[in-house]
């Protein structure tokens, strides 16, 4: 639907995020008016020198900061918002679970009642999470469970996402809701993560990481698939009011446990290294993927790269930046 975004006045939170700079771009490629709430004005992510931000219009500011996010709506006469904006480092969620709750759950409602607030927003896609859950859901997970996170990063998406329901219901707000499982994708600088820090170690000839036990199941979403996702929503949220208050798990219904994934992306590079297993996870939930059958049947979705497209795509962008570095 590129008649859709063209010209559309659309506001992305988070958008110096992974997600958030494919998706960024994906709109922008698509004719949209992109307004990209960033927190840190000298922000430079690992994905600007690809020219991702070009054409993006920056409001510096705290998703917090209610004021700010009513003004900015209103001046730029948004039609159209995606909330992405969230602490979503686990251990950093551990240390400091203020900190993850101030900016997960009230930086949510207070987005969303600038939405309510302002008569120009016609659909609000929010970002929830796989997580949302909890650890003892039976597999592959689906929307009718209930949510029962227990840890501070997973209470704070399931926050965030009863908040938006709320709005949804008592209010009539525009919203729907993404959960999705893990991303991976270019951009992501954080090393300790599987899939980047996989990628480097292969490139240097040395043995992968795991540290867990790598018997773990999960679900891995490419974040291109996931950009494409949340706008798919919105499009379909516009032709059809009543997914208001909706949430869809978007995955491409792919679970493979951490010792294969980290395999398998060696094997694509080439290389025949055997991971090095720590296996010093402390908690963790041994079998965590999401069933994407209402997308598929609800709003006709599916995904467009298949786990391995996505991780040759994913590899490619790590030797093209770890070459320049």
């Amino acid at each position: 639907m590129a008649s859709f975004w063209q010209d559309r006045p659309t506001f992305v939170t988070g958008s110096t995020g992974v997600l958030g700079g494919w998706l960024v771009r994906r709109l922008r490629d698509a004719g949209a008016r992109v307004v990209g709430l960033v927190w840190d004005p000298m922000f430079q992510t690992a994905l600007e020198p690809s020219g991702m931000y070009e054409g993006m219009t920056v409001v510096q500011g705290d998703v917090r900061d209610r004021p700010l996010l009513e003004q900015t709506l209103h001046d730029h006469e948004i039609d159209t918002v995606f909330h992405l904006a969230a602490q979503t480092v686990m251990s950093v969620a551990h240390r400091s679970p203020v900190e993850t709750f101030e900016t997960n759950v009230q930086g949510t409602w207070a987005l969303l009642e600038a939405c309510r607030k302002n008569p120009t927003v016609k659909q609000v896609v929010l970002a929830s999470s796989d997580l949302v859950y909890g650890s003892g859901a039976a597999v592959p997970y689906t929307e009718e469970m209930p949510l029962v996170g227990r840890h501070p990063y997973d209470a704070s998406k399931a926050c965030a996402d009863l908040i938006a329901q709320a709005y949804a219901a008592t209010y009539e707000l525009s919203v729907a809701l993404t959960r999705c499982g893990n991303f991976y994708g270019g951009g992501d600088l954080n090393w300790n993560r599987i899939v980047p820090g996989t990628i480097r170690s292969v490139m240097r000839g040395e043995p992968p990481v795991i540290r867990s036990s790598g018997h773990y199941v999960r679900d891995y979403f490419y974040v291109e698939d996931a950009a494409a996702a949340h706008a798919f929503l919105a499009e379909r949220l516009a032709e059809n009011p009543d997914l208001r208050g909706e949430a869809f798990n978007f995955s491409n219904e792919t679970p493979v446990t951490v010792l294969e994934f980290v395999r398998r992306i060696a094997r694509l590079m080439g290389a025949d290294l055997e991971p090095r297993v720590l296996d010093e996870a402390t908690y963790d939930v041994s079998e965590q993927y999401l069933s994407a059958a209402k997308a598929r049947q609800v709003l006709g979705w599916k995904p467009l790269f298949t786990l391995d497209d996505g991780l040759r795509r994913t590899i490619d962008w790590y030797r093209e930046f770890l070459a320049h570095e």
